[in-house]
């Protein structure tokens, strides 16, 4: 079995310290890639160096870029068109398009739904024009955000970053071409809503990820999530799937691969 961390900002400062032990603990766990989007300008040059750094090799790090909507106060005039221009020149260096999105707590904190759509709306225009998925982040917008998708159609689709909905929302992103993140949520006994959806849902949907540092599992609240954390989500996907270990790590690696084809390049 190998697994893949499709959403991990491993370039975050939390992870500097002993970075090659951390990579190599994760190889040893079996974690063969890990996909690092990106959250804006500030650090779109970082990810695709700690991307460039680490491709090819045992185990191999993936970068995307785009702007995560919590971070729009950030942009300039220009940020869009850099954004563009980045992603022209280091085409072969990126996977998707990401992290982007539409978060409903933000708009009520900053009041800005309007440009989180506008910004939203550009990004997956952009991952059309170079024919590349999209990891969408979502929170309290999911109207919001399969409208734009079903509007927009995303031919190389994505993945739904932390997916946390019901069965009949999963429906909807899957339809519209997207794989689902499943990651810390599922530990939670109280996420039954989710759980009860990720135990339906055809086995094709489905990708691991655990956005460390962020989204620590239950049990280890207050604590840095790490990457290696993803052997715990796949453990606890195991127990709420009908499949056996080794058809679901089978199936998960498949997912990736094929939402994410550059990964098998």
């Amino acid at each position: 079995m190998s697994f893949t961390d499709s959403h991990c900002h491993l370039d975050f400062d939390n992870f500097n310290a002993d970075f090659p032990s951390l990579l190599n603990q994760c190889y040893q766990a079996k974690i063969r890639n890990i996909v690092i989007p990106s959250i804006g300008p500030k650090n779109w040059q970082r990810v695709l160096t700690l991307t460039k750094t680490h491709r090819n090799e045992k185990l191999s790090l993936h970068a995307c870029l785009g702007i995560h909507p919590w971070f729009l106060n950030d942009l300039t005039e220009h940020s869009l068109s850099d954004l563009a221009h980045l992603v022209k020149n280091n085409i072969d260096d990126i996977v998707a398009i990401g992290e982007a999105g539409i978060d409903g707590v933000i708009d009520k904190e900053q009041n800005n739904l309007a440009l989180q759509i506008q910004v939203f709306e550009h990004q997956i225009d952009l991952a059309k024009s170079f024919s590349l998925p999209i990891i969408v982040h979502h929170r309290r917008t999911h109207q919001d955000i399969t409208r734009i998708l079903r509007e927009k159609k995303t031919p190389q689709g994505g993945i739904i970053h932390a997916f946390s909905g019901s069965y009949q929302q999963a429906c909807q992103y899957i339809d519209l071409g997207f794989k689902l993140g499943i990651g810390g949520t599922i530990t939670y006994p109280r996420a039954e809503k989710t759980i009860k959806a990720v135990k339906r849902l055809p086995i094709t949907s489905l990708v691991l990820e655990t956005d460390a540092p962020s989204m620590p599992l239950y049990g280890f609240q207050g604590e840095n999530n790490t990457p290696l954390q993803l052997i715990n989500v796949f453990q606890a996907l195991a127990k709420i799937r009908n499949e056996s270990t080794e058809v679901l790590a089978h199936a998960l690696q498949e997912n990736i691969t094929a939402i994410l084809p550059k990964l098998s390049s």
